[in-house]
Parts: structure tokens; sequence; C-alpha cells
């Protein structure tokens, strides 16, 4: 994300792109971790840090999918011929 100068990132991308992953991935090694203890609610963990890296890749391919819709095609909003 650093290396491009064709976009500056904004808060959201730093959000998806490093924040949210970091999380997802602290849960499930703290998942991982507390399984011997206590393997039910580690389970949990583990889902919810499953749903959390799908949900960020459902939003970073459509996020991908709209800059190059909107953005990379000249900066203009492509209409409908009529």
């Amino acid at each position: 994300m650093q290396r491009q100068i064709v976009y500056t990132p904004e808060f959201e991308d730093w959000l998806f792109h490093v924040l949210l992953p970091l999380a997802a991935y602290a849960t499930l090694a703290g998942s991982a971790y507390a399984t011997l203890a206590h393997a039910r609610e580690a389970m949990f963990g583990v889902a919810a840090a499953s749903l959390l890296l799908l949900f960020i890749g459902i939003h970073n391919a459509w996020d991908a999918i709209t800059y190059h819709v909107f953005v990379n095609r000249g900066g203009e909003v492509n209409e409908r011929p009529r």
C-alpha cells in the first residue's frame, strides 16, 4: 500500500487491510492458545476470526471492483447508453 503513488490510502483502507486482519489473526492465535483449557469457547473464537476474515475479503474485493469501475477508467462515472 505504501509503494504505489496513484492512490493515497484512507483510514478505511488501513482498517480493512491492516487492523482488522491483524485482529482476526490475533483472535485465531489466542483461540489456539486457549484450546487446551477452554475448547468450546476457543471454537467460537475460531468462528469469529473466520467470519471476520470472510467479511474483510468480501469488502476488499468489492472496494477493488468499485475503484476500477469508477476511478480507473479516466476518472469519469460511466453511464448506461440510452
